[in-house]
Parts: structure tokens; sequence; C-alpha cells
């Protein structure tokens, strides 16, 4: 048995774009699948596995999406962060306003991780070192890829993020004060933060692959 699509043009013309759609819909149907996989994947490395090995599978799925990416760790951000260091590098916060007003590293500032200007950079030379970090660090890899693109020339990605910093118990601050707060981004992420930092939070719109 067969169906053949109506006749008349305005219908045909219907059909016609609806069939032309579909690959995008399919395409968009995947997409949700891998993150919805990817999510419980980290839930349950993180639960099971222990956090340290989550944030190694994480970073490495984000370096290969930007295989150019590098990045710094905790140790080597807070020794270029040192008093006398040759060259402090700017520190940017690639995360929403809400996730920044809770708590970011000191002296971060803050730069959109969606539609990212170059106005928190405003007249700092291209040569200059600069790290960004976000929730674990996907959004910190986007930003520091765009940067690169910019023609910024030393631009490292904060392994972990934001999360990994918190867990191992660096600073963080509000507001200019000291605080031990996090934002958790999302519930099944959040597992990836120590639930002594970890706030209770509206869970925000995911708009990429991870956080």
């Amino acid at each position: 048995m067969t169906f053949d699509p109506p006749e008349d043009e305005e219908t045909q013309g219907r059909w016609k774009r609806n069939r032309e759609s579909e690959p995008e819909s399919h395409g968009f149907r995947t997409f949700l699948i891998v993150v919805g996989l990817l999510l419980l994947v980290v839930a349950a490395v993180a639960l099971f596995a222990g956090r340290p090995i989550a944030f190694a599978v994480i970073q490495r799925m984000t370096s290969r999406k930007f295989p150019d990416l590098r990045w710094v760790d905790a140790a080597g951000l807070t020794s270029a962060r040192a008093e006398g260091s040759a060259q402090r590098p700017v520190i940017l916060d690639a995360r929403t306003e809400d996730e920044f007003g809770v708590s970011h590293l000191p002296d971060a500032a803050r730069i959109d991780p969606y539609r990212p200007l170059l106005a928190p950079l405003k007249g700092v030379p291209l040569g200059v070192p600069v790290v960004v970090y976000s929730s674990v660090g996907y959004r910190g890899a986007r930003v520091a890829h765009w940067l690169a693109e910019q023609g910024y020339t030393d631009v490292r990605n904060l392994e972990g993020g934001i999360f990994r910093w918190a867990n191992d118990e660096h600073p963080l601050v509000r507001q200019g004060a000291q605080t031990t707060e996090v934002h958790p981004y999302q519930a099944r992420w959040g597992l990836l933060l120590a639930s002594r930092h970890r706030i209770e939070a509206p869970a925000l719109e995911k708009r990429s692959a991870a956080p």
C-alpha cells in the first residue's frame, strides 16, 4: 500500500517544506540524545568513579572539540597570580550573570559565554596571558577558542573550571567578600561540585553541550 501526496499545489508545497525540515529536526533530536547521554555518563562517573576522573573525561572530550586549546591547572594559575609574577594573567569568567553573582575567582571579569565581546579586555595587549574558566570547562573552552581567533596569543582554559577550583578549596569571592558558595549550573552537573559548596538554585537555561 502506498501513500501519494495530495495533488493541489498549496498542499504539495507544505508537503515539500515538511519533508525538507525532517533532516534538521532529526539532527536536533540526535543532539539532544547525545547531550542527555553525556549528562548520564558524567553523573555516573561522578558518583561511582570519583570527581577527578569525571573532570578528566570532560577535559578529554572538550579537547576533542577544541584540539588547539591550551589548559592551565589551579597550581599554575595560583603561581601566575602570585605577587612578583612577571606578568599576571587576566581572568575571565565565562558564565552567566546569575552564576557570577553567587561567586567567582578573585579579580575575575565576566564575559558572556554565548555572545562574547572584547569589552572586558579593553586596553589589554594581545600578548598578555588570559585565563578563562566556566563551571567545568566547556563554555570556557568556547570563549578561549574565540579569543584566539580574535588574535590573543596566550589564552588558556582552567582545568575543571570553578567547580574543581572550589572543591580544592581555592579562594572565591562575592561582591568583594570571601565565600565558599558556587552556583551548580544544573542538578546533574552540580554533582561534580562538592556539596559543601553547592547552593540551591534554579537550573539555568541549557544553551551548550556542557557548562
